[in-house]
């Protein structure tokens, strides 16, 4: 197998300032930033790495959780990382990304935001289970890094600056 990337915590300021956003300010948020699991596989044969929640996480039936995660990763060009939802969590529960599939691309590291990976996730269940916790430090995403090509003719040349939509603004 090919070693291709690098998982990293973005700096602390960027994290309070990501975190700040979503959630307001917490006395406890250098507690958080500290314990924040950089992402893994749970065997040798996983093709996913592991994104862990960095705090208690509650997912309420019809409702979004964008969560910081803390992680950047650096990328070798010509692969890019996919993030899925945990199957279980898909599979029992329901919860799903908002945006179906995450997509990291290698140059997405040096945006102003660091490259701070954001994962919003809903839950659609569709029975009595309605509210779902994911725990601090169990895994709640996977991370699936896939190579890709470009056309023969392709010129681009502009430079990444951000995450959700940014290459089309």
């Amino acid at each position: 197998m090919q070693r291709i990337a690098d998982f990293e915590k973005v700096s602390f300021e960027q994290f309070e300032k990501d975190w700040s956003k979503i959630f307001g300010n917490t006395n406890k948020l250098r507690e958080i930033y500290e314990d924040i699991k950089l992402p893994q596989r749970a065997t040798s044969g996983s093709a996913g790495y592991d994104f862990y929640a960095p705090c208690d996480i509650t997912f309420i039936k019809g409702e979004s959780v964008l969560i910081p995660t803390g992680i950047r990763s650096k990328i070798d060009n010509g692969w890019v990382l996919n993030i899925f939802p945990r199957s279980g969590l898909g599979f029992k529960h329901r919860i799903q990304l908002d945006n179906t599939v995450g997509i990291i691309d290698s140059d997405y590291y040096y945006s102003s935001n660091e490259g701070h990976i954001m994962i919003k996730l809903s839950c659609d269940a569709h029975d009595d289970r309605h509210i779902h916790t994911v725990k601090c430090g169990d895994g709640f995403a996977q991370g699936i890094f896939i190579p890709f090509g470009i056309t023969r003719d392709d010129n681009a040349t502009a430079v990444r600056d951000g995450g959700f939509g940014s290459t089309t603004k």
